[in-house]
């Protein structure tokens, strides 16, 4: 196996609150841009949450259930020949329909042969204002739970936006495994809560997955989203991107800005090594004091 993996990820707006919303347009634009970043080198790609849709959970309305699919339907067919042509491992989400009246907010990786490796469903799920996604999803209940997916290139770990914050979903994944964790993203600010939260809102952000990098030693790539998304009846969210990866140590390697954009980086299986020799945290885990971390509360 090389000695680095080729990772790359997307930025971009998902809507035009100026045009209406083609579901057709928008795959055959992500298509492109996964081209794009094939081309720029990237082996294993990740694209945002809930790439293939406007994010809907800023209000409770049953109409935008129709906005799910099955794990095996059109975007991923269609995204499965993609990887097949281009030789790319592919993390790909999507609003899915497991059953009638069950909904998660999921995430399926494709190998590089176009085959479906397996689908993460998001664990944490929120219940804010303008994120109401206890409404519309399922918490995951995959057995074994946080998964590691082996593509052809790296053995990857996938988190979906509301996990970035909890360090045990971060620790169990890279403890499977991974050597990178992707954290595909919908994160953004209230508008009117901008000047006065805004800088604060992105730095803990960014500082949290910036820490499970150290903590745990790994490579970690967040793609968020951009734009001002407006839903009817809200001033929507304005999605802050800021899209990173970080290696090991918590540095940041490559990062965007709020405009389209796509990173593309080596990744170094070396300075894992060196970096877990050198802060050896799973060596000295006391895993016999840890129980309380089960309860709810202690």
């Amino acid at each position: 196996m090389s000695d680095t993996f080729s990772v790359g990820i997307i930025q971009t707006k998902v809507i035009d609150n100026n045009s209406k919303f083609s579901f057709k347009d928008n795959l055959d634009r992500f298509e492109d841009l996964v081209v794009k970043t094939s081309k720029s080198g990237a082996k294993v790609i990740c694209l945002q949450e809930m790439f293939n849709s406007p994010y809907f959970c800023t209000v409770e309305d049953h109409a935008f259930f129709d906005c799910a699919e099955q794990f095996d339907g059109e975007t991923v067919t269609r995204f499965k020949k993609v990887a097949k042509s281009l030789d790319i491992a592919l993390v790909l989400p999507l609003f899915e329909r497991r059953a009638p009246g069950v909904y998660h907010n999921s995430a399926v990786v494709l190998d590089a042969d176009g085959s479906t490796l397996g689908v993460y469903r998001k664990m944490h799920i929120p219940d804010d204002p303008l994120y109401y996604e206890k409404f519309y999803f399922a918490p995951g209940d995959t057995e074994p739970g946080y998964q590691v997916f082996k593509t052809r290139y790296a053995n990857i770990g996938v988190l979906i936006c509301w996990d970035q914050w909890y360090p045990e979903a971060a620790r169990i994944t890279a403890m499977k495994g991974a050597e990178i964790l992707f954290f595909p993203t919908a994160i953004g600010w209230h508008p009117k809560e901008k000047d006065e939260y805004g800088a604060s809102q992105k730095d803990a952000w960014r500082t949290i997955q910036r820490s499970h990098a150290i903590a745990n030693g790994i490579f970690v790539a967040s793609p968020n989203r951009i734009g001002h998304e407006l839903t009817q009846g809200t001033d929507g969210i304005e999605f802050f991107g800021s899209s990173f990866i970080a290696d090991p140590f918590g540095r940041i390697i490559k990062e965007a800005g709020i405009e389209e954009e796509i990173l593309v980086t080596e990744c170094s299986r070396k300075l894992l090594e060196t970096t877990r020799q050198h802060w050896p945290f799973f060596r000295d885990r006391r895993i016999d004091s840890y129980s309380p971390i089960l309860n709810r509360w202690t």
